[in-house]
């Protein structure tokens, strides 16, 4: 069996300037999918895969993530006062153990290459992965658990989550081409850094998940800065690839990229549907406020939300099929 996959970085030095000026003040990590912080989602699939150790490559004014890690015994206290049981739990349940999280700075923004470098002494020499938690992956059992099962099976290496995208948007990405596939998963025999439509090996783009080996911290300090100064994890895994195998898994589930506003609405709707607590109540309010901005018609086929929305429509239909059914069986 390969080493275990027990640590797991977390790169959130970012500045989240998309989403001015909700992030003027609060990390982009720490905007909430319904009730629960991006950052915490990311945490809670890699604790789902087995990992122990959390290492958070952070930067100036993120304080406030370390914080959501640790004890807060003020408001415990007033929970436990008034008899919030339930609250109490909730948080007890997102609270790594002691010793568990660690954070280190980087203090320049010099890309993906960089912040996973920063990690190199907290990772020691063992294979870690990799979560982004802009990339928000909606998936039973989560993403990383089922690259986990892959890295099992394929004896170790390294492993990259990926799915398909429209041709036409591949020059966004980065690409690798697949080889070998057995079910979800495959050998990768190149990979290549937002490719012209007409040079990408496939439409299969990374994922934002990575388990790495620990040589890629060699390769990451080899990388020369590109574009913006900045140093791309995609040019150290070239250059690990030639030496170490590589696998691909096109996985199962749904990626909602909330570095995009549109992505961050779309995650939003998608997980309050999912809740049993919100779920039904929320849908009758989409469908109202929908039908008041046109209908569903009115939206972009090809939009992410469009796909949550198309959801909504279909369980509206099979709501109003149902109630047919029961007149016509009244009558």
């Amino acid at each position: 069996m390969p080493n275990p996959i027990k640590t797991a970085v977390f790169p959130v030095a970012g500045l989240g300037t998309r989403f001015l000026p909700a992030t003027k003040a609060m990390p982009k990590e720490m905007l909430t999918v319904v009730d629960k912080p991006l950052i915490q989602h990311v945490v809670d699939e890699a604790r789902g895969a087995g990992v122990e150790h959390l290492v958070f490559v952070t930067g100036r004014s993120k304080g406030v993530i370390e914080d959501h890690f640790d004890k807060q015994y003020e408001l415990e206290s007033t929970l436990r006062k008034r008899g919030k049981s339930i609250e109490l739990t909730i948080l007890e349940e997102d609270l790594p153990g002691a010793g568990q999280a660690s954070f280190t700075r980087q203090q320049e923004p010099l890309g993906l290459g960089h912040a996973i470098w920063c990690a190199r002494h907290l990772v020691g020499h063992q294979p870690f992965a990799v979560l982004l938690p802009d990339m928000i992956i909606n998936s039973h059992p989560g993403c990383l658990a089922q690259m986990v099962k892959v890295y099992n099976q394929r004896g170790g290496g390294n492993v990259i989550a990926v799915e398909e995208t429209p041709w036409e948007n591949v020059s966004r990405y980065g690409v690798v081409a697949p080889q070998d596939w057995q079910d979800n998963h495959f050998s990768i025999s190149g990979m290549v850094e937002k490719p012209k439509q007409a040079e990408a090996p496939s439409n299969l783009i990374i994922s934002g998940r990575y388990i790495l080996q620990p040589e890629i911290f060699t390769e990451i300090e080899k990388v020369k800065p590109g574009s913006g100064g900045e140093i791309q994890i995609t040019d150290a895994m070239i250059a690990l690839s030639k030496y170490q195998h590589f696998y691909g898994l096109k996985f199962d589930g749904t990626t909602y990229d909330c570095g995009d506003k549109i992505g961050f609405l779309a995650a939003n709707v998608a997980f309050a549907l999912e809740r049993e607590d919100l779920g039904d109540a929320f849908r009758s309010v989409l469908q109202d406020i929908i039908a008041k901005h046109g209908g569903f018609l009115s939206w972009h086929g090809n939009s992410e939300l469009a796909k949550v929305l198309d959801e909504i429509r279909a369980g509206s239909e099979i709501k109003e099929t149902g109630e047919i059914l029961s007149e016509k069986a009244v009558g």
